[in-house]
């Protein structure tokens, strides 16, 4: 499905790391016309690294991008144990699991026209219900797939485009997108200077804390089998 295609998840293959913080009023309603940013980071971004704002907001630095986490949310690592690199990083709210990630882009701008575009026909292509509609950064893709609803948003940058997607359930569908444009707007994206091709992603780095973690969570089965094999051995 290209780069911006839905893929399924393969349990065996994933590990997942869990931040737990307070949990927010599950009562409150979030307008999606409302321009208050519930994150407290401004409403100019998202931002590149060179324009980042100094604002005390506290961010998830994953290398190319950083990115704002809301009270009582969880942050979920999806790895790929067979190459050992991270597929995305997942921001788990109580209105849907909000996945941002950044590609290079042209100077001339206007990718995500062209992707949205490209995604909204390959989501009908899958059996979803699409429609598009018009938001504070332009195009905007809403689609139902089976129980799940879904929100594109796509943000042209300077030689960066941002992409972010909230799932969760159709009960939860009209505060949603308001979720993720509050995450995208407090992001700041670090595209480097290397050259590289159009679409390409950018690359994730996990924080020393996460990575640590998951590393020990990969340990203790190795060590395991070190038992075993000597017994058989003998």
């Amino acid at each position: 499905m290209g780069i911006f295609g839905r893929r399924k998840r393969n349990q065996a293959a994933d590990d997942h790391v869990d931040v737990e913080q307070p949990v927010p009023d599950a009562d409150a309603e979030l307008d999606a016309d409302d321009t208050e940013d519930t994150l407290g980071s401004g409403t100019e971004g998202p931002y590149d690294v060179a324009e980042a704002p100094d604002d005390g907001v506290p961010r998830m630095d994953l290398g190319s991008i950083r990115v704002p986490v809301p009270n009582g949310s969880q942050v979920q690592v999806e790895m790929d144990q067979s190459s050992g690199t991270v597929r995305a990083v997942h921001v788990v709210t109580a209105a849907g699991q909000v996945t941002v990630s950044a590609y290079a882009a042209p100077r001339s701008g206007g990718l995500w026209r062209e992707v949205s575009a490209e995604l909204a026909e390959q989501l009908r292509s899958d059996g979803a219900r699409v429609s598009l509609g018009r938001g504070e950064w332009g195009m905007e893709i809403s689609a139902i797939v089976g129980e799940v609803a879904l929100r594109f948003i796509g943000v042209d940058g300077p030689r960066w485009m941002l992409r972010g997607v909230i799932a969760g359930p159709q009960s939860e569908a009209a505060g949603a997108p308001d979720v993720l444009r509050s995450i995208m707007r407090g992001t700041v994206v670090d595209r480097g200077q290397a050259p590289m091709p159009v679409r390409t992603p950018l690359q994730i780095t996990l924080p020393e804390a996460i990575a640590s973690h998951i590393k020990g969570r990969q340990a203790p089965p190795q060590q395991a089998q070190q038992p075993q094999q000597t017994q058989a051995q003998r």
